[in-house]
C-alpha cells in the first residue's frame, strides 16, 4: 500500500438548507484510510445525517475548515464566497447545460484556477452514468407525489386514502415509508378507491433509474399496468377500476413521432436528430390523473407539456383529468414548461395558474398541482448517501492521488473520471468548451 499524503476534505453542504447527504459515509471513509492511507477530514456540520461523532468513531477527524485540503468532495454546488484558489472540487455542478443560475459560480471556479469534476459526467465509454442518486429521487418523488395527490383530492372535497401518505422526509427511514404505503395499499384493495377518481391513472414519462425508483413505491399499492394504447378505452367498467391504480410507462415512441409520417419511429434517429420529430404527448393528457416526469430533457427535444396546452386544458368549463404533476426531473420551464420554480421539502408544491402563468403555493387553485422538489434524494438522506458512497469510494483513491499541476493531456485519471473534468486549472476542458457561450 502506498501512502498518499494528499489531504481529502468532505465539505459541509451550505447551499441548501435541507441538504443532509454526504458523499462518503463514515465506514467507507474509514476503509479508504486503512486500505489506501488516505488522509480524510470532514468539515463540521449541524445538519448532516451522519454526525460528527459518527465520523469520529470511525477515526475520521472533524474540522472547522478545509483550507489544508487540496481535494474537496461535496454533493451540491459550492457557494461562491467559499471557493478557494487552485483547489480540486468534486460535486454536482449543474453547469453542463449552461444553467444560467450557476454560471457565476463556474466563472469564479475559472478565475480561481480551480479544477472541477462533476459526478454527473462520470460515465463509461458508452456515455452511461456510473454514479447517481436517480433511484432515490424517484423513491422520494413518488412518495411526495402521492402525498400531493391526497392533499389535492381533499382540497376538492374528495375523501381519499392518500391523505394518510406523509412527505418523504417525515418518515424516519425508507423502510418505514414503504411499510406505511403498503398498508395503505391493503386498505385500497379492501375498501376500494373513491368513485370520483375511478379509474385512477398514473403515467410515468421515462423508464430509467428515476422512473424505476418511483415505480418501486407505486408498486407497493395495488397496481394494474397497461399500455398507452389502452388509455382511450379505459373506463369505470374495467374490473380493476375500483381497487387498483392503473400504471402506464411512456417510452420515447409514445412521446414523439417523425415529422415525415412515411417514416417509422427510430430511437437512435430521435436522439441524433430530434428536430425531425414532433411531440405527441398531448394525446395522452386527457386520460392521466397524475403525471410523473422522469426523463432527461434538453431544449432540442419536444416538451411533454407546454404552457399553451395547460391553458387550453383549463379554458373549458369542466375540470381537466390531470390533477397532479410529479416533476422529479425539475428542469425549470423544461419538459414541463409550467414548472416555474424548484420547491423545498417542507413546501413541495404549487398550483400553476394558466391564466396568469404564475405559481401559487399549495394545492388549491385553477391549474395542475406541481411537485418540483429539486433535492429529492436528501429526503432519504441515510439510504441515498450510503448507496452513493458505495459507488464513489472506488474512484476516490485515483482522484486523491492525481497530480493536478499536470496539463490536462497528461492528467493521470481513469477515463471514467477524466471524462467528468469540466474545468482543469482554470480552463474549460476540450469537451466542455461549448459552455463558454453561456458565460
Amino acid at each position: 500500500m502506498t501512502k498518499m499524503n494528499k489531504k481529502v476534505g468532505i465539505r459541509r453542504e451550505d447551499m441548501y438548507a435541507w441538504e443532509r447527504r454526504v458523499p462518503l459515509v463514515p465506514q467507507d471513509a474509514q476503509n479508504l484510510v486503512k486500505q489506501y492511507g488516505l488522509d480524510i477530514v470532514v468539515q463540521s456540520s449541524d445538519k448532516r445525517v451522519f454526525t460528527a461523532p459518527d465520523y469520529e468513531r470511525a477515526g475520521i477527524e472533524v474540522v472547522d475548515d478545509l483550507a489544508s485540503c487540496p481535494v474537496i468532495f461535496g454533493i451540491k454546488e459550492v457557494p461562491i464566497p467559499v471557493l478557494e484558489p487552485e483547489k480540486t472540487y468534486i460535486f454536482f455542478s449543474h453547469t453542463i447545460k449552461g444553467q444560467a443560475y450557476n454560471m457565476p459560480m463556474l466563472k469564479k471556479i475559472l478565475d480561481l484556477s480551480c479544477t472541477l469534476i462533476d459526478y454527473e459526467k462520470i460515465t463509461d465509454e458508452n456515455g452511461r452514468r456510473l454514479i447517481f442518486f436517480g433511484k432515490f429521487a424517484g423513491l422520494a418523488g413518488m412518495i411526495d407525489t402521492l402525498w400531493t395527490l391526497g392533499q389535492r383530492l381533499a382540497a376538492q372535497g374528495i375523501d381519499n386514502p392518500f391523505t394518510q401518505v406523509k412527505r418523504a422526509f417525515d418518515y424516519p427511514d425508507l423502510e418505514r415509508a414503504k411499510g406505511e404505503i403498503k398498508r395503505i395499499g391493503e386498505q385500497i384493495a379492501a375498501d376500494g378507491l373513491p368513485e370520483q377518481i375511478r379509474p385512477l391513472v398514473i403515467g410515468f414519462a421515462g423508464y430509467g433509474n428515476v422512473s424505476r425508483g418511483a415505480q418501486e413505491i407505486l408498486d407497493l399499492l395495488p397496481v394494474e399496468e397497461i399500455s398507452s394504447r389502452d388509455l382511450p378505452t379505459l373506463t369505470t367498467a374495467h374490473p380493476r377500476a375500483k381497487d387498483a391504480i392503473f400504471k402506464v410507462v411512456f417510452k420515447e415512441q409514445d412521446m414523439a413521432e417523425p415529422l415525415d409520417s412515411a417514416h417509422a419511429f427510430d430511437l437512435q434517429e430521435y436522439y441524433a436528430h430530434p428536430e425531425k420529430f414532433r411531440g405527441t404527448f398531448d394525446r395522452h393528457l386527457p386520460y392521466i390523473d397524475v403525471l410523473m416526469n422522469c426523463i432527461y430533457w434538453e431544449p432540442k427535444y419536444p416538451r411533454l407539456l407546454s404552457k399553451e396546452e395547460v391553458r387550453q386544458m383549463y379554458s373549458g368549463g369542466e375540470q381537466p383529468r390531470l390533477r397532479v404533476i410529479g416533476d422529479i426531473t425539475c428542469d425549470i420551464e423544461g419538459a414541463i414548461e409550467c414548472t416555474l420554480k424548484a420547491t423545498e421539502p417542507d413546501n413541495p408544491v404549487f398550483v400553476y395558474d394558466p391564466v396568469t402563468e404564475s405559481a401559487i403555493d399549495g394545492v388549491e387553485g385553477k391549474g395542475p398541482v406541481i411537485m418540483s422538489v429539486e433535492i429529492l434524494p436528501t429526503e432519504l438522506p441515510r439510504e441515498s448517501s450510503t448507496y452513493f458512497s458505495g459507488v464513489l469510494k472506488k474512484y476516490v483513491p485515483a482522484i486523491a492521488s492525481a497530480n493536478y499541476t499536470d496539463s490536462f493531456a497528461d492528467l493521470d485519471l481513469p477515463s471514467e473520471i477524466k471524462r467528468a473534468v469540466i474545468v482543469h486549472r482554470g480552463e474549460l476542458t476540450p469537451d466542455y468548451r461549448y459552455i463558454e457561450q453561456y458565460l
